[in-house]
């Protein structure tokens, strides 16, 4: 594997925990609303952000 620089390191752990706040916050929001549809928007937000920070996770491994 090739080396990242502290930056990329620096970055990355920036942009991991952005994902997993937009997660938690996008489930959270969908655990509040009774309509069926915001609900699933937001489920589906969740999901995609938790997506996006396993994707970026990789670049760690």
């Amino acid at each position: 594997m090739n080396q990242i620089s502290e930056l990329d390191l620096q970055n990355l752990r920036h942009l991991i925990g952005g994902f997993e706040t937009t997660h938690c916050k996008m489930q959270a929001y969908a655990q509040q609303t009774q309509d069926t549809e915001v609900k699933q928007f937001f489920q589906k937000a969740a999901q995609s952000a938790m997506t996006g920070k396993q994707q970026l996770m990789q670049f760690l491994q």
